[in-house]
């Protein structure tokens, strides 16, 4: 089957698998589930591992290295103890939200990868409306989180949520307005689509986009630097400071599944996803996940961690304005050059987004960045 790649004008192969997929058979749809679901486990297991390592190497700790031939089993003990521990609810919480909110964030973060093409036609559904979905599921976490925070009858905790609900709606318009402006060139909402479109990574075509992307992506998951759900200093460990055992490990899980998530995203969208030579379409997907994973965890334990009047600032007076202007100059790239030409945006959109970073950037700090007026 063939279709129109709108960047090249020309037809695209799309060896997909077959329109009945996974086979017809309810099983073959509850196997496959079991299957996505068992990859996305392992890998938030390794992603944990690899952060633990990384970050031991990159700040010169001992990082895990005894359970296990260097340390591989530290994620088994660590879930081992989480299981084992006992699970406390506080007397004065309101039962029915703390209990539930756990599984309402983190069952999203399962459900989104549904629509995630680890090969060319291997997902679950490949939806014409994907990034829509994607979009409106993963924002169903942020309910649960803020149902934490409530449902604890604790300040230092409904502090914490009342933050993520600021970041998810501050950051939600940089990245919804970054998406936009590939969607432009790629003409389908469809992640399967977007991949097939790539025959020139976005990163090329959208420097600009992917910063953006980037920065509110972590910001919106509550990543470093703009961890403020748990600023120790100030909210004691965040929103789910009252939950201990299983319930925890939930929110453990919900953390780097987002973590995960955002990664899939960026390589599905930015860096052509399972598209590469020689190697099997999997493994390209996978090797790219880690990669941004790593860029992750490299600022993580690196950066210090931002005030909250500072990454609303950030939000606001800094990213949103680029990514307007980066949408409207992508529609006029998209209008003005021709389909088979579009590789003229690579080193003008390189040097408009240098010139609008180091321009913005001057205007932001003279504007006076996360200046708390008294």
């Amino acid at each position: 089957m063939a279709i129109f790649n709108p960047v090249i004008n020309t037809p695209v192969n799309t060896q997909t698998l077959p329109p009945d997929w996974p086979g017809g058979f309810w099983w073959h749809w509850v196997l496959f589930t079991l299957v996505i679901t068992i990859v996305v486990i392992m890998m938030m297991i390794g992603n944990i591992y690899i952060a633990r390592r990384q970050i031991g190497r990159m700040q010169s700790r001992v990082g895990p290295n005894r359970t296990g031939p260097f340390g591989l089993l530290q994620p088994v003990a660590d879930g081992l103890k989480v299981l084992l521990k006992e699970s406390i609810t506080p007397a004065a919480v309101d039962k029915p939200v703390y209990w539930i909110a756990p599984v309402i964030a983190l069952f999203p973060v399962f459900g989104v990868f549904a629509v995630m093409p680890f090969t060319n036609g291997g997902m679950l559904a490949n939806l014409n409306v994907g990034i829509l979905y994607v979009v409106a599921i993963s924002s169903i976490s942020t309910i649960g989180m803020f149902m934490a925070g409530w449902g604890s009858s604790n300040k230092y905790a409904l502090i914490s949520a009342m933050r993520v609900v600021a970041a998810v709606v501050s950051y939600e318009f940089p990245v919804l307005l970054s998406i936009a402006s590939v969607l432009l060139i790629t003409g389908s909402l469809s992640l399967n689509d977007i991949v097939l479109a790539q025959d020139i990574p976005f990163i090329l075509l959208q420097p600009l986009g992917f910063v953006i992307f980037f920065i509110a992506g972590l910001a919106e998951i509550s990543r470093a630097p703009f961890d403020l759900l748990e600023a120790d200093q100030e909210i004691v460990a965040g929103f789910h400071i009252e939950y201990s055992g299983m319930k925890f490990a939930m929110f453990y899980l919900v953390e780097y599944g987002e973590a995960f998530l955002l990664s899939s995203l960026i390589t599905t969208i930015f860096l052509a996803g399972w598209r590469g030579p020689v190697l099997p379409e999997w493994l390209w997907f996978i090797l790219k996940v880690i990669i941004v994973w790593f860029v992750m965890v490299w600022l993580w334990a690196t950066l210090p961690r931002v005030r909250i009047d500072q990454m609303m600032a950030l939000a606001w007076k800094f990213l949103l304005p680029l990514a307007i202007i980066n949408l409207v100059v992508t529609a006029i790239q998209v209008l003005t050059l021709p389909q088979d030409s579009l590789w003229i945006m690579i080193p003008v959109n390189f040097a408009i987004a240098a010139v609008l970073i180091l321009f913005w950037s001057k205007k932001f700090f003279r504007l006076g960045w996360g200046r708390v007026e008294v």
